[in-house]
């Protein structure tokens, strides 16, 4: 097999006629190239994807407040009811696969409702437990976040966004400054952004002042209500099975009925994300198929090629077989012709494809940071690149196995009395 006088007669044998090997080859390259950049480039759209939700916990559901549809224990349909802490408490204690958990309330933003001495701003408010920051995570620029203590002795402290932070002390460090907030004062303990740039809980976080939850909530004067609730489910815990329990819950402490589809609103970003998940699975199903179905026209031209080359050698190989040539002799030789056209083409198809996904990668890599991108350093994996070799060098196999089973029919006498 690796007979290096074997390896120069075939080489001469495909030099022979450079056009048609050019033209043979051809077909093999265009499809592993255009193989090669179909996968890179559904990388890409997927990364791009995943991008917007870098930062993002994926695995989460939050849960909001809506009419009751349904008239239940005297409540008649289409009654207002508010999540109250006593709901946190109990699903705390009653759901097993809850892994953060965040009540979260809005303030109000009125006109210049952010002050710092003679600077004002317009900007969101909103109270938060330490658990929102593992559900939205953010970058800290200045200080630190919100933790546990400051929830629990409801400290009048606050993070600031980077917006924020830009319009009341101009990117300096504010940390130990004191704010007015909608009225009241609150010390500056942390400069934050969000590291998912599209998603957000109500409101991008640098254009966001974030205040301990309970902190807010007696602010407001509101008692114990909750506007809002993010739940991040353990690894491994079925999302639907979390839902329900904690939607249960929810019904059977506000006298709601257990069948109102309505009362309980849900956003299930987990399930969104399986979505585009499987979603981008079929995309990578659709490109094998197109890229295989390119690459098949190409094997297939290689593989006429070949019986060609057969039917021209005929007086050759009936020689060879007079001569005592065993049947693996010939198949071997046509195959090796079939395999080297194969592998040069395909591989340098498979080399130029990375070389412009890499180039590709390097241009978006150079735009701002802050830009949004729907397609994001495209790429191929090793183990895809190994695996489109590895159907390459089959491939090579195949399209020389009928010309070889060809060569093999040849009768040693016929073949020296062909003209």
């Amino acid at each position: 097999m690796f007979d290096i006088d074997r390896w120069i007669e075939i080489w001469v044998t495909i030099t022979r006629n450079k056009t048609r090997s050019l033209l043979t080859c051809f077909g093999v390259f265009w499809g592993i190239l255009m193989l090669v950049i179909l996968l890179g480039s559904g990388k890409g759209m997927k990364n791009g994807f995943l991008g917007n939700f870098d930062g993002f916990a994926t695995n989460s559901v939050f849960f909001y407040t809506d009419r009751t549809s349904e008239p239940y224990k005297g409540f008649n349909k289409g009654r207002w009811w508010n999540m109250r802490n006593r709901d946190i408490e109990s699903i705390l204690r009653l759901v097993n696969g809850i892994e953060h958990l965040s009540p979260i309330i809005w303030g109000a933003r009125g006109e210049k409702n952010i002050v710092f001495g003679q600077m004002t701003g317009t900007f969101g408010v909103k109270g938060v437990m330490p658990g929102f920051f593992q559900i939205e995570r953010q970058d800290v620029y200045y200080g630190r976040l919100l933790n546990d203590i400051d929830t629990q002795e409801k400290r009048k402290v606050c993070l600031i966004g980077t917006e924020v932070n830009k319009a009341l002390f101009h990117n300096e460090d504010p940390c130990g400054q004191y704010i007015r907030v909608n009225g009241l004062y609150y010390q500056v303990v942390g400069v934050i952004k969000a590291k998912s740039p599209n998603v957000n809980i109500g409101g991008r976080s640098e254009e966001s002042v974030i205040l301990p939850f309970t902190t807010l909530q007696q602010s407001l004067n509101q008692g114990d209500i909750i506007h809002f609730m993010a739940v991040n489910v353990r690894q491994g815990f079925p999302v639907k099975a979390v839902i329900d329990e904690i939607t249960t819950i929810l019904k059977t402490q506000n006298q709601i009925a257990p069948t109102d589809p309505q009362a309980v609103g849900v956003v299930n970003l987990a399930a969104q994300f399986s979505t585009f998940e499987m979603l981008f699975t079929g995309i990578d199903i659709l490109v094998w198929l197109v890229g295989m179905g390119t690459l098949l026209a190409g094997i297939i031209g290689v593989s006429n090629i070949m019986m060609v080359t057969v039917k021209e050698r005929t007086r050759e190989i009936g020689i060879r077989r007079a001569l005592g040539a065993k049947p693996f002799n010939i198949i071997s030789q046509v195959m090796s012709e079939s395999l080297l056209l194969t592998a040069l083409a395909g591989l340098m198809g498979l080399s130029l494809g990375v070389f412009v996904l890499d180039f590709v990668s390097r241009v978006l890599a150079a735009q701002p940071a802050d830009r949004d991108m729907i397609f994001t350093n495209p790429e191929v994996s090793i183990q895809t690149a190994v695996a489109a070799t590895v159907v390459l060098l089959f491939s090579g196999l195949l399209a020389g196995l009928i010309p070889a089973w060809r060569a093999m029919q040849i009768k040693a006498i016929d073949a020296i009395r062909e003209e």
